[in-house]
């Protein structure tokens, strides 16, 4: 199993932040929480994921997360969701 990352995005009012999911929920909720994040933060919607911002992308990736291109992360993402039946 696995978590990945995509790069850092200017959302602009917003500010930066990319986005962490993993391959199964169980593992991305117990990374997030090495990570200092609340699972009330956890977003399930579309693609269920953390928003990050660039500290703690670099310390996701510190710790083990696969950092991905935009075009690799939807590639993946798209893949977890055929093995999870959605």
């Amino acid at each position: 199993m696995a978590v990945y990352v995509d790069p850092i995005f200017d959302h602009g009012e917003k500010g930066l932040w990319c986005h962490l999911t993993g391959e199964s929920m169980e593992e991305l909720h117990t990374f997030a929480k090495q990570l200092g994040l609340r699972r009330i933060w956890f977003q399930p919607k579309s693609i269920p994921h953390y928003d990050l911002n660039p500290y703690l992308r670099q310390l996701a990736v510190e710790n083990g997360a696969i950092p991905l291109s935009r075009k690799e992360f939807v590639k993946k993402v798209r893949e977890m969701k055929a093995q999870w039946g959605e």
